[in-house]
């Protein structure tokens, strides 16, 4: 038997419940040193005699073409930035950023940056100029907290840069919690239709594969574990996305043994068993393990992926109350013709030239959520193809050589050299090879070794130091080819410290 009048209630009820979801985005980037113009840096490279304007404008605007690629233009609900310069001359008291755009809501950036550049537009921190390359490419509505406002630890220095939360979503309380010899890790409480949700930024002190720098990442991620617990004991089903630049890889452990303890695994134990969250022994799922193992990098390092970035999350956003997180939907933002090169690497920041040019050393990482109305903490997301990884036992730390190697992360893509790679010779007359638009690229080099003391060669008349990211390799090639000698080889063209160098990824690039 029929019942159409209960069938209807029950349709309404559906339409009710999927009227009030509310998907929204949230992307982690580290912008690789945004910083503002106010003459004072505690980077060298960012001191005024290297650091432009026009170089500013550049990466400002760059920044905003990036994330200008999600949600149709609009750009995600949530931002976790991590790099941005702590302002070295703050006003007092947090900025009212709508207040110190306003004077220049008629005036474009790069007018700002150019003609109509005084004090007090040097005096704007980085996140405000940021925001208005966002609005002048469309990307409105964002309130933005920044990370700078609590003390270091006790004898530590403040650090240079930050973390900052833009987002259009409501903001009931924000916190920074210093931590040992890295940013302060930036919480900021959001709702989302009525439902809490907390937003950790992270930027751990830097050395993924040094196991002398991990215990002070050990110790960044003791301060986040003991905020977790507290909120976590408060409410076992809070809603919880922790994001950024952890320095850590997503199996830290495995890929290292030989440290004893890391931050990652041992200390904030982010896992890969997405199932194991809705029981009691784990509340945190590291979302890198929703893609097959080749696809998880982010970043690049002496030739091999990395995965520094990470947004993570908690139980309660797999239940069906309040957030939820969207199955399988994290992903690694690269844009081909953008912000990744033709091999699919990162195009990052260098200042060549009078304006610079590139994006971040790492890619954004991206996933999406959304709102539910059952209000049922008791029931769970329903996961297509769930990751079981509960990662490898503890790994034995022996005095001899480990026999059973860790597991090693995705190789970078294969190059033909042979197809690919320029000839000088071949270029013409009014070419040369220090070009901008030949960064990046390889060539095919064969040049007479200097006397000097780093390994270099002279090409058309031009030296250029050769370097690799092995340093066995390094060492190899410096010890083979002594000054005078004809050293034939493949070379990436890049530039470190205004130095132009052409980098050797592998030794079947040496002839």
């Amino acid at each position: 038997m029929r019942f159409p009048g209960l069938t209807l209630s029950l349709l309404a009820l559906g339409l009710a419940a999927l009227a009030q979801a509310r998907p929204f985005t949230v992307v982690a980037y580290n912008v690789e040193n945004l910083f503002d113009l106010d003459g004072v840096a505690g980077y060298d490279d960012y001191q005024p005699s290297r650091y432009s304007r026009a170089h500013a404008l550049t990466k400002l605007r760059n920044i905003a073409q990036v994330v200008a690629r999600f949600e149709g233009g609009r750009g995600p609900d949530v931002l976790m930035l991590c790099e941005l310069e702590t302002d070295a001359t703050p006003g007092r008291g947090a900025p009212d950023y709508e207040a110190l755009l306003a004077p220049y809501a008629r005036v474009p950036l790069d007018e700002m940056l150019g003609a109509r550049f005084d004090k007090r537009i040097a005096d704007l921190p980085a996140e405000a100029l940021l925001l208005k390359a966002f609005n002048e490419a469309g990307l409105t509505g964002y309130r933005v907290v920044t990370g700078d406002g609590a003390p270091p630890p006790r004898g530590e220095k403040r650090p240079e840069i930050k973390n900052a939360v833009f987002t259009r979503l409501p903001i009931a309380r924000t916190r920074a919690h210093p931590t040992t010899n890295a940013r302060a890790i930036l919480e900021v409480q959001v709702t989302v239709d009525g439902a809490p949700l907390f937003l950790f930024v992270n930027h751990w002190k830097s050395g993924a594969s040094d196991p002398e720098t991990e215990p002070l990442r050990v110790a960044n991620a003791a301060t986040l574990r003991r905020r977790l617990d507290e909120v976590l004991r408060a409410d076992p089903n809070a809603d919880i996305i922790l994001g950024g630049d952890f320095n850590s890889q997503y199996n830290q452990k495995q890929r290292y043994p030989r440290m004893a303890k890391t931050g990652m695994d041992d200390v904030l134990r982010a896992q890969g068993d997405e199932l194991a969250i809705r029981g009691s022994a784990h509340d945190l799922y590291n979302l890198w393990h929703e893609l097959p193992p080749p696809e998880r990098g982010s970043d690049t390092f002496r030739g091999e992926w990395g995965t520094l970035m990470h947004l993570i999350v908690s139980r309660g956003l797999y239940d069906f109350r309040g957030v939820q997180y969207v199955d399988n939907s994290f992903a690694v933002a690269k844009f081909p013709g953008l912000n990744a090169d033709t091999r699919g690497l990162p195009v990052r920041w260098v200042f060549d030239g009078p304006a610079g040019a590139g994006f971040s050393d790492h890619f954004p990482i991206v996933a999406k959520f959304t709102t539910v109305a059952e209000n049922r903490a008791d029931r769970w997301l329903e996961l297509e193809n769930p990751s079981t990884d509960r990662g490898a036992p503890p790994p034995i730390v022996r005095s001899e050589p480990v026999r059973n190697d860790p597991p090693r992360p995705p190789p970078l893509p294969a190059v033909d050299l042979e197809r690919v790679a320029l000839d000088p010779k071949l270029l013409p007359a009014t070419a040369a090879i220090r070009d901008d638009a030949h960064k990046g690229k390889i060539f095919r080099v064969e040049g007479r070794v200097t006397a000097s003391e780093r390994l270099a060669v002279t090409v058309n008349g031009q030296t250029y130091e050769v370097w690799s990211y092995d340093a066995p390799l390094r060492a190899s090639l410096r010890a083979r080819f002594k000054a005078g000698a004809t050293m034939r080889f493949f070379g990436e063209l890049a530039v470190c410290r205004d130095r132009w160098q052409f980098v050797v990824r592998d030794a079947s690039w040496v002839k």
